[in-house]
């Protein structure tokens, strides 16, 4: 798994001195990620360099770089950590209170007025309280990005890096909420027992297939939105992706044959979308024999990793597995979306050079571009449910708003995440 490693490394201030340590880490077969100054004085410049390196590379450039004439390996940044030290995400209060006249109508005794305003008409709880712009994200640690059942605890920071996301890019409250529970009816019995502190419900990193139960019972059972962002924010993200590529090559997506490696949550959300959305015909590989069925119940057809590759137009793969298409199987005029994290089935690049007309990866085509619109429409209608028509508006999107040749626009930009959550408004209001 390739994890960011920040690099110190200390130049004299010549031409050539950089130039030496990056043709170092070159000759490693390492790819740059950031090059960054952080000081310069008495000649000399401090680099921040950050790398992709996985398990088996090469640790002994640290040291090569440290036998250069004009350069030295000073050590290695805490940049990461120190981001994440004291956690992400904090409450504050929306108004000062700085005097008692404050102090006793947002407390006691005023409050009560409040109070008894939403016993007689629950409604106004949505005026008069945070209910309408806060999402629980909620997680028992099953499935998280690349790394699997590491418990609910550890996948902590993740949950608050949505809920920090959140809050950036659409001012929605999102409050992490762990569970050390693995049993799908349990987990639904302890969020219908804490779902009334929120206006709707993000389910993140629960693995399949107790993600379906999980999700079909909630959905079910809550009059608010439910949204299983493994599976639809992904979906919703790849859809905006494929409209664009079908586009640009001239080609209807309905009638393209696509292909989904892994029928996880992502694949199967990704297959029932499409599905939804009109494609005819969709071909699907999984070891597991389950996933199998849940793919031909919504009228997908099952195939082999190598039958994908041959027969299909588009190829989406959402299994977890680094390098697991070979260069080989590409075949020219391909749509290729790898999008397991950090590492992709197939590098983009190398996907290109054997004739794929897009490629991409999962630092691209991600579900940080969908999934703060997506609740902030959602919350702002007031919708009791995620309708197919929702995910749909915001898939358009999404795709209109890229730029360029790019299949989907950047996920930091404020604009992109305000058109999808109107697109999704609308939707659920009509």
């Amino acid at each position: 798994m390739k994890i960011p490693e920040i690099l110190i490394v200390e130049t004299v201030h010549q031409p050539g001195s950089l130039a030496s340590v990056l043709q170092v880490i070159a000759e490693a077969g390492l790819v740059i990620e950031s090059l960054n100054a952080l000081k310069r004085e008495q000649g000399r410049t401090l680099w921040e360099i950050t790398l992709e390196m996985d398990e088996a590379a090469d640790r002994s450039l640290y040291e090569r770089i440290d036998k250069l004439p004009n350069a030295r390996f000073v050590g290695k940044s805490d940049r990461v950590f120190n981001r994440h030290r004291g956690g992400k995400i904090r409450m504050a209060a929306t108004l000062p209170i700085n005097t008692n006249e404050v102090l006793r109508d947002v407390y006691t005794p005023g409050v009560a007025r409040v109070c008894l305003a939403i016993r007689d008409n629950p409604a106004e709880a949505y005026e008069y309280t945070s209910l309408g712009n806060t999402v629980a994200v909620i997680t028992n640690g099953t499935a998280v990005l690349g790394l699997g059942d590491i418990g609910p605890l550890a996948g902590l920071p993740v949950m608050e890096g949505k809920a920090a996301l959140f809050a950036s890019l659409v001012g929605i409250n999102a409050i992490p909420i762990l569970l050390e529970e693995k049993d799908p009816r349990r987990v639904v019995d302890i969020i219908l027992a804490i779902e009334k502190s929120f206006g709707a419900i993000q389910l993140e990193d629960f693995a399949a297939p107790a993600c379906f139960e999980i999700e079909t019972e909630l959905r079910k059972r809550l009059q608010k939105p439910v949204l299983h962002d493994d599976q639809h924010g992904t979906a919703v993200v790849v859809l905006a992706a494929l409209l664009n590529a079908a586009r640009r090559v001239g080609r209807q997506l309905e009638d393209s044959t696509i292909g989904q490696i892994g029928l996880g949550a992502a694949g199967i959300g990704i297959v029932r979308l499409l599905r939804a959305y009109g494609a005819r015909r969709i071909l699907g590989a999984d070891r597991n024999p389950l996933a199998l069925e849940r793919l031909e119940s919504l009228g997908g057809e099952r195939a082999t990793l190598e039958e994908v590759m041959a027969k299909c137009d588009v190829v989406a793969a959402t299994t977890g597995v680094k390098g697991l298409i070979r260069p080989e199987l590409v075949r020219p005029g391909q749509v290729i979306l790898a999008l397991s994290n950090p590492d992709p089935e197939i590098e983009p690049i190398v996907a290109l050079r054997r004739g794929a007309v897009f490629a991409a990866d999962g630092k691209g085509i991600n579900n940080v571009i969908g999934f703060p619109g997506l609740f902030k429409g959602a919350l702002e209608a007031r919708a009791a449910e995620f309708t197919d028509r929702m995910l749909m508006a915001a898939a358009h999107s999404i795709a209109d708003l890229a730029p360029g040749s790019d299949l989907v626009p950047d996920a930091l930009d404020p604009a992109v995440h305000a058109a999808v959550a109107a697109a999704v408004r609308a939707a659920a209001v009509a």
